[in-house]
């Protein structure tokens, strides 16, 4: 059963709003989610597609990337691109080619090698405020830490984080930067500058990468090659900008819900404290839970229907990764947060053959960033008085004062 909405309130009879700016549905989206799938699980809003909000549903689009193209997604989701971003908005078959080259660049075995890199990231972070009680943990810890183990993994020199971080917002966010609407034409404009930016900074250590390799991903990048293929300039430079947009926001979203969390659930704080054992399947269970990066997009590439819902070509299909992920009829317990759940097929990275070419990177950080705070920060909470306001999409926030008790 499809389920139609007014197109411009976004509301359905007044029974839920699923373009809600309300703090607190942002904050706890879980019950939302719960309202999506009772209402259906294929959810049509007219003249502006459709949004899967059951495990069933978003599995069987996972399984038919042909039909609900990703590739299509490329004129939607421009951020200052002028190519798609490899290999999300590639298809398949050409898709398999790069992931054959890339998957094993990602590897775990490879991740792993950054354990302690990240470790000592954490610490530094966590120097720089520990003797002062307090903290933004969104300006000091949550945002700049990605980016620092991304130029870490890349050998490029901490010291370019600013020019990082004003890369990563200046086309994730220009709306925030210029001032303006994100289809004012100034802020179209900031953003196309930034993304020509960022292909030149990568286009320039990728010249001196061919001139000397070193023992980072940039260069194992150049001399990868899988049955004859090999990553072109362009190639490289379209991976670069798919990981500076993806991969840096979605770990500090990450990090902001699931301290935030923790914030709200000491007894469950105390529980990692206390057996640090336990982080590994914390973090699989907050990225179920909390589930930072609320969906994702697809186009039909054809008329087709998704359990009984008829779609057109050309329309929008976007997955509800919160919704799947508290799907009782496939998790009965789904509103019980575990962190001794043993199974846990969470779709936080997506699924099928777009999954998340990062997500062993992402788990690392995470895992190393919990173990570690804990260590030396085990009680901690939100600065009395502030509420946290979480972005809506992906759930971030701007601010995030904490005060705490180091260990």
């Amino acid at each position: 059963m499809s389920y139609t909405t007014d197109a411009e309130s976004g509301t359905s009879g007044g029974d839920f709003d699923i373009f809600s700016l309300d703090p607190e549905v942002n904050r706890h989206p879980q019950e939302m989610y719960r309202m999506m799938r009772d209402a259906a699980p294929v959810i049509s809003l007219e003249g502006m597609g459709h949004i899967l909000t059951t495990k069933e549903a978003a599995q069987e689009c996972f399984r038919r990337p042909e039909v609900f193209s990703s590739a299509a997604t490329d004129s939607i989701l421009a951020m200052g691109t002028v190519r798609p971003l490899i290999p999300l908005q590639i298809d398949p078959p050409d898709h398999v080619k790069y992931r054959k080259i890339l998957d094993p660049l990602f590897a775990p075995r490879h991740m792993a090698e950054l354990e302690a890199p990240v470790a000592a990231l954490v610490h530094e972070r966590i120097d720089a405020f520990i003797d002062r009680g307090e903290c933004d943990f969104s300006k000091e810890f949550s945002v700049p830490l990605p980016s620092e183990v991304f130029l870490t993994l890349l050998g490029l020199p901490l010291s370019d984080l600013p020019t990082f971080l004003k890369m990563k917002d200046g086309v994730i966010r220009p709306d925030h930067i210029v001032g303006h609407a994100r289809e004012h034409p100034d802020t179209i404009a900031y953003q196309n500058e930034i993304g020509a930016s960022i292909y030149a900074y990568f286009d320039a250590v990728l010249d001196e990468r061919e001139v000397e390799r070193r023992d980072d991903l940039l260069s194992r990048f150049l001399d990868a090659e899988v049955d004859g293929h090999k990553l072109t300039r362009h190639d490289i430079l379209d991976v670069c900008f798919l990981f500076l947009i993806a991969g840096l926001d979605t770990v500090s979203a990450s990090l902001d819900c699931f301290f935030g969390y923790l914030c709200e659930h000491s007894e469950q704080r105390r529980q990692l404290v206390a057996d640090p054992a336990l982080v590994p399947s914390a973090v699989e269970e907050l990225l179920r839970w909390e589930t930072p990066v609320g969906g994702i997009a697809r186009v039909a590439a054809e008329d087709t229907e998704l359990l009984g819902c008829p779609i057109k070509k050309g329309d929008m299909v976007s997955i509800s990764l919160g919704s799947v992920d508290t799907d009782e009829a496939a998790l009965p317990d789904a509103y019980e947060v575990r962190f001794d759940r043993a199974v846990n097929p969470h779709h936080a990275f997506g699924g099928g053959v777009h999954r998340c070419l990062g997500s062993h990177l992402a788990r690392l950080e995470l895992r190393v960033a919990l173990r570690e705070w804990h260590t030396r920060i085990p009680e901690y909470s939100v600065k009395p008085g502030h509420e946290l306001v979480y972005t809506p999409a992906i759930r971030s926030l701007d601010t995030f004062p904490m005060v705490f008790t180091a260990g």
